[in-house]
């Protein structure tokens, strides 16, 4: 569990665990693409867990890099696999990207610092959701707090990951998001629907 005294750059934020989304997704695409792309270039795999997710970096039992995603979840691995985008080098040598996880009813300031961790790597889920067909869901992760700062937080939120989504856009991904985009995009056949105007508030 987290503390008050953890730095903002060890909160660890959390993803994908509600809820299985609505469309018809084959999680085994997902890893197989995954591995293929990074599974030799960036000595990672991609896992479906049974339980929370988790990045395990490699060590003395396993040669390789662990990217866990949560229950067999198409939203959580996309979710894992935003975070892992934006880690960088030394961060790719951490448990969990050196993060940790502060959970629901956070304090106003911490939901805002939570928030700020969230909006890059929800930008890119949102992007690679889109790339593959399926409902991006925008995830403030603080259901207990309290409702009127809730809602603004949201609000706010919102509006940051859109606006970085769109930037992501007009400015290029992080490398190894823009791999995976193409390549979802060409498994899942959606070079033609694809574009900024998918990126509106109302779709999240």
């Amino acid at each position: 569990m987290a503390n008050n005294s953890v730095p903002l750059d060890t909160l660890r934020p959390e993803g994908g665990t509600c809820a299985e989304e609505p469309q018809v997704l084959d999680i085994h695409d997902l890893i197989e693409l995954f591995d293929g792309l990074f599974a030799h270039s960036e000595n990672t795999r991609l896992i479906a867990g049974d339980t929370e997710p988790e990045y395990l970096p490699a060590n003395d039992e396993c040669s390789y890099h662990r990217l866990i995603f949560a229950h067999g979840f198409y939203a959580s691995a996309l979710h894992e696999i935003s975070h892992w985008c934006i880690a960088g080098k030394q961060r790719r040598l951490l448990v969990d990207f050196g993060y940790w996880y502060e959970p629901d009813g956070r304090s106003a300031e911490r939901q805002r610092e939570f928030e700020q961790v969230e909006v890059k790597p929800q930008a890119i889920e949102w992007i690679l959701s889109e790339a593959c067909g399926r409902t991006f869901y925008l995830s403030s992760d603080n259901l207990n707090g309290d409702p009127a700062a809730v809602a603004v937080g949201i609000a706010r939120f919102r509006t940051a990951v859109v606006e970085q989504a769109l930037d992501y856009l007009a400015t290029g991904l992080p490398a190894r998001a823009g791999v995976l985009k193409n390549a979802l995009l060409d498994y899942y056949q959606r070079h033609s629907q694809f574009g900024a105007h998918l990126f509106a508030p109302e779709r999240i």
